[in-house]
């Protein structure tokens, strides 16, 4: 071997040598990350377990189906608190899935650049705005217009042959907060919608329409499968951000720890409650129950997210067997 040839042989042996250990370094790196990720997960979930045992041992599962909530006397159920964010975060859920797809498909198939470019923007500095001024803006300016128009109609359309609808409209209450929460989780299913849908090939839409369909038809059935299993995942996270908003719920849905029997009910959810009675606990057992509420909120978003993953690997799934088919 020649010198050049030895010299080269070591060069490559030290530059493999040290990309090596850059390889080793940087899994360590992004493993130690990912572990870090996962430690806060456990300790959130101990340190929720820890401080609100003697509430779990106290009320056991009668802590969730039980609606008796009752600080003067050590009685807590979370029952009222579970369906009030049950309520509010599922029809805000249908609600803003339903506008935000629309307004996704008119910026992407329908509308010209000139006007999709402002009122996309527009949608999504609604993500922007503080929660604080959503629930200022709920007060004064969304209840009583629903108390005083939208509550009403309602009642005098539906309230006749659906209860959950007759009563009598309130500044405060579920309806606001349906409302309140509708608008702040249309930026987040609108944005990823759009991205989705602007991600469907553009063969697609051509070889549609070359068959003679209409618009209608070419995003019924070209586009909006396609984009299904985004579309599910936006509405996820918006269904996430929904159950665990606390702020302009908690201004706006009237604060009574009572089942809702109207739409214009107060009520309470596990977000609100914890918000609104944690400063003010009467003493350690309170605490402690407040503390279980929030284990019981941790333990459902992490439910919201698993099934989140589930359906959009079912639906992805659906979709390959059908390209292969």
């Amino acid at each position: 071997m020649t010198v050049e040839g030895a010299t080269t042989a070591r060069a490559r042996t030290v530059l493999s040598g040290g990309r090596h250990i850059a390889d080793r370094l940087f899994g360590g790196i992004t493993g130690a990350a990912a572990f870090v990720v996962l430690l806060i997960i456990a300790g959130l979930f101990y340190q929720l377990i820890a401080r609100s045992w003697s509430s779990i041992e106290a009320n056991g599962l009668s802590f969730l189906f039980s609606t008796d909530w009752d600080p003067a006397h050590d009685r807590y159920g979370a029952a009222v608190f579970i369906a009030g964010t049950a309520i509010t975060a599922v029809s805000a859920l249908v609600l803003a899935t339903a506008i935000a797809v629309f307004v996704a498909l008119f910026l992407v198939e329908i509308a010209p650049t000139w006007l999709a470019r402002p009122i996309s923007y527009m949608v999504e500095l609604l993500a922007a705005i503080p929660s604080v001024v959503y629930g200022l803006w709920g007060i004064y300016v969304l209840g009583p217009f629903l108390a005083t128009v939208v509550g009403p109609l309602l009642t005098n359309t539906f309230g006749r042959f659906i209860p959950f609808f007759d009563g009598i409209p309130r500044a405060t209450g579920l309806l606001p907060a349906i409302v309140v929460l509708t608008i702040m989780i249309v930026p987040t299913i609108m944005a990823v919608s759009r991205d989705v849908i602007g991600a469907v090939p553009g063969s697609q839409r051509e070889g549609i329409l070359a068959l003679g369909a209409t618009r209608w038809e070419m995003i019924r059935i070209a586009v909006i499968p396609y984009a299904r299993s985004g579309v599910i995942g936006g509405a996820i996270l918006g269904l996430a951000r929904a159950v665990g908003e606390t702020l302009a719920v908690t201004l706006v849905i009237g604060n009574r720890a009572a089942l809702p029997g109207t739409v214009f009910s107060p009520t309470y959810t596990m977000a609100s409650v914890i918000a609104n009675q944690f400063q003010e606990a009467s003493g350690e057992t309170h605490r402690a129950a407040l503390l279980e509420v929030a284990l019981v909120l941790l333990v459902m978003t992490f439910l919201i997210n698993v099934i989140a993953r589930l359906l959009v690997w079912k639906v992805t799934n659906g979709q390959r067997a059908v390209v292969v088919e």
